[in-house]
């Protein structure tokens, strides 16, 4: 009987192996269904499965589950751990963050994570505040509050262009500082709606791309075939500039990084910094560019 438990046991721990492996490196998005396994067993946690199921195995076929964890480890840190030398910032450069707030922070929750008060500032599912209070706060300097959840705060002149939600509640924000324009993005975290639909909507409406910059929530991890047309325009700040796990959720543990900044190539990105909290489950992220 226990040769049996043994045996039934190798090869759940094989089919298990194997599934969880052809999803992350080969299914991936191909399907709605397949993209739902994708989000939900990122590498960190499949590397932890893996360890896991080892701890039922015997010596003999142990080693293969240790030798799978540590190649997913490699691959891992080999995609999502960055080393950059950063670049000396000027007064005249452009320090530009956004930051999820979980629906319980507001700007001043975010100055305090950034430790200063930056150029431009991008909040999401931000909580319920009175924007007033804060305009009489800090009267040299400019504040928006978008119905859509989505609130803004610049220290030069902020020129809304347009606002807009999609039919699954995908909302963007187009403004301009300093000539540079930027859109702030807030994708439908809604398991019921494909990201396939709700990033082509942001596809779609993104029109410039020069001297633009992407900001927000995008619900897909940077490595989603979704991204492939923004990659083609901008850069992705953490990844040029950045130090460290690119990963901004879930509660500074990094297992996806759904949270993105994308600057357009003619931009020079100096420093990118991710800042963990536990005011939200979401990292803040920051990044210095030319203006």
């Amino acid at each position: 009987m226990l040769k049996i438990f043994r045996a039934l046991y190798l090869f759940l721990n094989t089919a298990i192996i194997l599934a969880l492996l052809a999803i992350h490196f080969f299914y991936k998005e191909n399907s709605y269904q397949s993209s739902l396994f994708y989000y939900t067993f990122p590498l960190p946690i499949i590397l932890l499965i893996v360890l896991f199921l080892s701890i039922f195995l015997n010596k003999k076929f142990k080693k293969y589950n240790l030798l799978i964890a540590v190649l997913l480890l490699v691959i891992w840190l080999g995609r999502s751990f960055k080393i950059h030398f950063s670049e000396d910032i000027k007064e005249t450069d452009l320090e530009v963050v956004f930051w999820n707030a979980a629906h319980d922070r507001n700007f001043e929750d975010a100055f305090i994570v950034n430790k200063s008060i930056p150029d431009v500032l991008v909040l999401a599912e931000d909580g319920e505040y009175n924007i007033e209070s804060f305009k009489l706060k800090y009267p040299k300097y400019y504040f928006y509050e978008s119905i859509r959840g989505i609130s803004i705060f610049s220290k030069a002149p902020l020129k809304i262009l347009d606002e807009i939600t999609s039919k699954y509640k995908t909302n963007i924000i187009n403004f301009e500082v300093e000539g540079i324009s930027f859109y702030a993005v807030d994708v439908s975290a809604s398991m019921d709606v494909p990201r396939s639909w709700e990033l082509g909507f942001v596809d779609e409406y993104i029109k410039i791309k020069e001297k633009t910059v992407l900001l927000g929530d995008f619900n897909v991890p940077y490595e989603s075939k979704y991204l492939e047309n923004i990659k083609l325009h901008f850069n992705h700040a953490f990844t040029e500039k950045g130090n460290g796990f690119r990963e901004t959720w879930f509660w500074n543990i990094p297992l996806l990084s759904l949270d993105h900044i994308w600057v357009s190539k003619d931009l020079k990105i100096l420093k990118t910094e991710k800042i963990g909290t536990f005011k939200s489950d979401h990292s803040m992220i920051k990044v210095f560019i030319t203006k």
